[in-house]
């Protein structure tokens, strides 16, 4: 039997410049910036029964969607009218609304760091990463500590084809792996690693940390 060749991937630019594929599952509209984009990597809300706006970090509550750009400016012009303007009937926004989405993503993006570790695909701890990464283990995610040692996460590479991210501190990363604190942590190819990746991108966007100046590869 003939083998079907996979079609290739097509790439598409945002008005923001950023590249995605058509593989990157159903899109939707950004209520404050009007971009396009895959759904994973917005904000979901919704109105409540008393009118107010509540988050729907998991995508799974009742009701019509409106969604925001996974950043602290997006989510803070969206409390000024916008979703009103949206909802096409007067809401009330709860005070600390963003702060409390950035609470939600982190406890979303522990809970599914601490089901990989508990599925054998997580280590944490400077020389188990720096053992996986350099055995050839098949890394999907490089975690370190926003707030740990430059010089100690400079020793460590992102493998190619995997992701890095920065913007969970030593404690919250702690929480994940039943410790006290952990600057370093990987995780194994996975579905549960590509769900760590969807969270972790959309906090880092609340968090605007800017994770580019990972190196890509082995340091020499």
């Amino acid at each position: 039997m003939r083998r079907q060749r996979r079609k290739p991937l097509t790439l598409i630019m945002t008005r923001g410049g950023a590249s995605k594929t058509l593989d990157d599952g159903p899109e939707r509209r950004c209520i404050v910036t009007g971009e396009t984009q895959p759904k994973s990597g917005l904000i979901r809300f919704v109105v409540g029964p008393t009118h107010e706006v509540v988050p729907d970090i998991l995508g799974k509550l009742p009701g019509r969607g409106m969604y925001v750009a996974s950043t602290r400016d997006a989510l803070d012009r969206a409390r000024k009218g916008q979703f009103s303007r949206s909802a096409k009937a007067p809401v009330t926004v709860p005070d600390g609304l963003t702060d409390e989405v950035e609470r939600q993503l982190v406890r979303r993006t522990l809970d599914l760091i601490a089901m990989a570790r508990k599925a054998g695909l997580a280590v944490c701890g400077f020389e188990k990463v720096k053992g996986w990464l350099a055995g050839g283990a098949r890394v999907r995610v490089l975690l370190q500590a926003g707030d740990g040692s430059e010089r100690g996460k400079a020793k460590l590479w992102t493998p190619e084809g995997a992701r890095y991210y920065s913007c969970l501190t030593a404690a919250e990363l702690g929480l994940a792996f039943g410790r006290q604190s952990v600057i370093h942590g990987a995780l194994a190819t996975g579905g549960l690693s590509d769900r760590v990746v969807e969270e972790a991108a959309r906090l880092r966007g609340l968090r605007e940390i800017d994770d580019g100046n990972m190196a890509v590869g082995k340091d020499t």
